[in-house]
């Protein structure tokens, strides 16, 4: 074990709140599956997915410790050239994307011959904040000029999120406000980041009625979900989502402050994302007022370690690449327990690394692994500055220890001398 320990590198904290996270999962995962297990006229049995959830945690692991071991700095020209292959498979998934887990998108994508299901909109996110971090440390040295970057930065960054945007709108406004954030750290003009705020809101808005002038179009299909949904949060209209909330807002108070206790939960059996987008009220009706507070505190941690990571990296690229990985990862966290106490409205976001489904572990486990390995670089390098030190301080102890024998054997010398010469010794005086 400690072997092992051994050959994780980077920031340990990061390290140990994500393995608290995953482990803490297990539970949860293995409780709330009970509704799946029984769909369909299943047998009832939670044990696969538990099995299942267990090999998604094991390969993401792997995932988190492969990437890590890889410079960081090559994801910098990596980003770029993998952003033409994501909107193929955008415009792949819009055309020909399934329906998985009763979702009513067609957002995932069935790999031939493999018989495995992923969502490439959280890998095109994973590519983008990258992209965006590689273009704003190279441009930093220099004046930005708007209609360069319009080119350079936002037509690839419209590209990617026009593929997004008919299936997953909750995506693509959390992938565009995260930008915007990125852009804003970045030091990218104020002037210039509200100019494209104006041009996503007339954007969307052309976009709404352009559905409503074609209100039978698949391409547009989602857009009536989005409206219904924010007018559920804004009413009291009766709506499958509000029906969701409402037993999401019975389990939590139900749990009041130490819970139901593991496995008891009632309302996993009417819920029906209780392992994925609504596993936060099954934590708290089964744990209670305390472990909802315990999960939220890993999170906090975990930024508070992103913060750090970003502060302490050298190279501004470090800088942006935590802070674009990082961030992200704990504002959806956040925006699923905000829909989970009706805070928000219904969005799909997944709780990282607690949430079953495997596209969502392994890409953050992805996020996770880069922003270690600027951690590793950032000891690296301390290390290398710190051999260096005692290197210096060997040196300088090996010289004054050859002065000191230098001016022994010079006094050695003086006194042989005047043995030699007593007379001369005693005239001189």
């Amino acid at each position: 074990m400690k072997q092992l320990i051994g050959n994780l590198k980077g920031d340990k904290g990061i390290w140990s709140f994500v393995a608290l996270l995953a482990l803490f999962s297990f539970m949860p995962v293995f409780s709330a599956s009970s509704n799946l297990a029984y769909l369909g006229h299943g047998t009832g049995n939670t044990l696969g997915y538990l099995v299942k959830h267990l090999g998604h945690i094991f390969f993401g692991f792997l995932i988190i410790f492969w990437v890590h071991k890889i410079p960081y700095q090559y994801f910098r020209s990596i980003s770029k050239w993998l952003l033409p292959f994501v909107w193929v498979v955008l415009a792949i998934t819009m055309i020909k994307g399934t329906v998985i887990g009763g979702a009513n998108a067609s957002r995932w994508l069935q790999i031939p011959f493999v018989g495995i299901s992923f969502q490439p909109s959280t890998f095109a996110a994973l590519v983008l904040f990258v992209f965006v971090a590689r273009y704003l440390s190279k441009t930093r040295e220099k004046p930005i000029d708007f209609l360069e970057s319009l080119k350079e930065l936002w037509l690839p960054v419209f590209i990617t999120l026009l593929f997004i945007l008919p299936s997953n709108f909750s995506t693509t406004a959390l992938i565009f406000s995260m930008i915007l954030m990125l852009a804003f750290i970045g030091k990218y003009p104020m002037k210039y980041i509200a100019v494209i705020v104006g041009s996503g809101i007339v954007f969307l808005t052309f976009f709404v009625l352009i559905s409503k002038a074609f209100p039978d179009a698949k391409f547009f299909s989602r857009v009536r979900t989005w409206e219904s949904r924010i007018e559920n949060f804004s009413t009291d209209k009766p709506d499958e989502d509000d029906y969701q909330i409402e037993k999401a807002k019975i389990a939590i108070a139900s749990g009041k402050i130490y819970g139901l206790g593991p496995g008891k939960s009632v309302q996993k059996n009417f819920l029906p994302q209780s392992s994925s987008d609504f596993i936060y009220a099954i934590i708290v009706e089964e744990y209670g007022l305390i472990g909802g507070l315990g999960v939220l505190s890993l999170y906090l941690l975990l930024l508070f370690r992103f913060v750090v990571a970003s502060h302490i990296a050298t190279t501004l690229f470090g800088k942006l690449v935590v802070i674009g990985l990082g961030f992200p990862m704990i504002f959806q966290a956040m925006i699923n327990m905000a829909v989970a106490v009706e805070l928000l409205p219904v969005t799909g976001q997944t709780l990282p690394l607690i949430s079953s489904g495997g596209t969502s572990i392994w890409m953050t486990c992805i996020a996770l692994g880069i922003i270690i390995g600027v951690t590793k670089k950032e000891e690296e390098i301390a290390q290398e500055l710190k051999d260096t030190a005692k290197r210096e301080e060997a040196l300088q102890k090996l010289i004054d220890r050859e002065l000191e024998e230098e001016h022994v054997l010079e006094e050695a010398y003086s006194i042989e001398d005047k043995a030699k010469n007593p007379m001369q010794a005693v005239l001189n005086k």
